[in-house]
């Protein structure tokens, strides 16, 4: 091959990465696109309540605290199992054995006596779950009567709340669609297909909901209560593409 040969091949080769380039650097820009995110919530009525009693007791000693507790709190367990309540849904939330002090008063010279025992105070608390909700007023007044006298919180909840949450992540992925649909009609650009999902990790804890239902306890000795609806929200982060 003569030098001129050996030229001209070199300017081939030089001039094809060349005319490549244009094509390279489109592909490599990012696709211009737009994050949102999305929530939705599903309402549902309770159907389970889990309740915590708390019996406290004092004594002169941690034993005699202790007995009184123990045989309160066996009372208030033996009515729950009357009542229906199976063994799987009752537990033992807390057990505190605490002394009681005195505090003397500082004597005019300065020194004080150091506190001292005067008893005991012991607290057993229950977590119930109440699978009848038609139940829980009569529960909560025997558990009173049976010594109960501390606590008493209420949380109602649902035992599979599953399709109520699938509402709401169903719900929480057309509110991102409509907000990125707005985004860009906003911005004069269409919107493209969707390039990543991804829902906020968070427990499906139900929120009390303003919506009440009348769910009263017909009872003349029983404690009336109103169970209301659960409000359970999903939290989505869409991505879309943005056609330009």
């Amino acid at each position: 091959m003569t030098f001129a040969g050996k030229s001209f091949a070199a300017a081939l080769m030089l001039a094809a990465p060349l005319t490549a380039t244009p094509a390279t650097a489109q592909e490599s820009q990012p696709t211009p696109r737009v994050v949102v995110t999305g929530e939705g919530s599903a309402t549902v009525a309770p159907d389970m309540a889990v309740l915590t009693l708390t019996v406290l007791r004092e004594g002169k000693t941690a034993r005699e605290a202790l007995d009184a507790n123990s045989a309160a709190m066996q009372e208030v367990l033996d009515s729950m199992k009357a009542e229906g309540i199976e063994e799987r849904d009752l537990q033992t939330a807390n057990f505190s054995i605490e002394p009681q002090y005195y505090y003397p008063q500082r004597q005019n010279n300065g020194e004080a006596e150091q506190p001292r025992i005067t008893g005991y105070i012991v607290r057993n608390s229950l977590t119930v779950r109440l699978r009848e909700l038609d139940k829980l007023g009569g529960v909560l007044d025997k558990a009173v009567t049976l010594g109960v006298n501390q606590g008493g919180n209420i949380a109602f909840t649902n035992d599979d709340p599953s399709a109520t949450v699938e509402k709401a992540r169903t719900e929480a992925v057309k509110n991102a669609i409509a907000k990125a649909k707005t985004l860009a009609d906003a911005a004069g650009i269409g919107l493209g297909k969707v390039l990543e999902i991804s829902e906020v990790s968070t427990p499906s804890m139900p929120e009390p909901y303003a919506k009440v239902r009348s769910a009263m306890v017909e009872s003349a000795d029983a404690v009336p209560v109103a169970a209301g609806e659960n409000a359970y929200t999903v939290t989505v982060n869409v991505t879309f593409a943005l056609d330009q």
